[in-house]
Parts: structure tokens; sequence; C-alpha cells
């Protein structure tokens, strides 16, 4: 993450960004501390370039990636699935994940 914003500090195209979509169920019932901890844990994996998240009803998180094979690594993490089980079972009244490939991007900064 870019030190004095909450945007990603992405490299240049072309990367991937997996874009997860929720609606939560009520309470937290251990979601919190799982959701801090698949943050740190994806933050450490190989080809792992940023992350941006929001929630207000519907949550947007949106990780980025240097190629789908690191997607795809990720997504194989022990850990990683149990939280996508428990996410299933408990946490999620819904949810959506889109991957795309990342072939421009530009911004301002002040």
């Amino acid at each position: 993450m870019a030190a004095d914003t909450d945007i990603a500090a992405t490299p240049q195209p072309p990367y991937y960004a997996v874009i997860f979509t929720s609606t939560r169920t009520p309470g937290d019932d251990g979601y919190g501390a799982m959701a801090a901890r698949m943050m740190k844990m994806a933050a450490e994996q190989p080809g792992f370039l940023g992350v941006e998240t929001a929630r207000d009803g519907v949550g947007i998180t949106v990780s980025y990636w240097r190629n789908l094979e690191d997607i795809a690594n990720w997504k194989r993490v022990a850990e990683h699935r149990e939280a996508q089980r428990n996410g299933r079972e408990k946490w999620y009244a819904a949810f959506k994940t889109r991957i795309a490939k990342v072939e421009r991007d530009y911004g301002f900064e002040r």
C-alpha cells in the first residue's frame, strides 16, 4: 500500500486484479480477526502487489497480483481455504469474485 493513501501502489501494467464483492451476515463470529490475518498473509505471498478495501453495506476488496499463477497459488493456501469455507458457512450472505487483467492505470495524487 502507498504510505500516504489507501490506494495500492501498483507497478506499470499489465498485472491482475482480484475483485471480491460481498454482503455480510449479521455479527462478527471471528470475521474481523480472520480478515486481518488474510490481509497480512496475502501481502506475504509471491506476486502480491497491493490491496484496496471498502465496506458500506456492500464490501469490495481488490487485490492486485503479478500473474494468474500467483492468484491460483494464493487460492490454494490452506489457511486461506479455511477462511473461504468459513465465509460460505457463516460470514457472507453473498459474494462474487472476479479476476481481471489490468492493461492501463493512471491517477492523481496531491
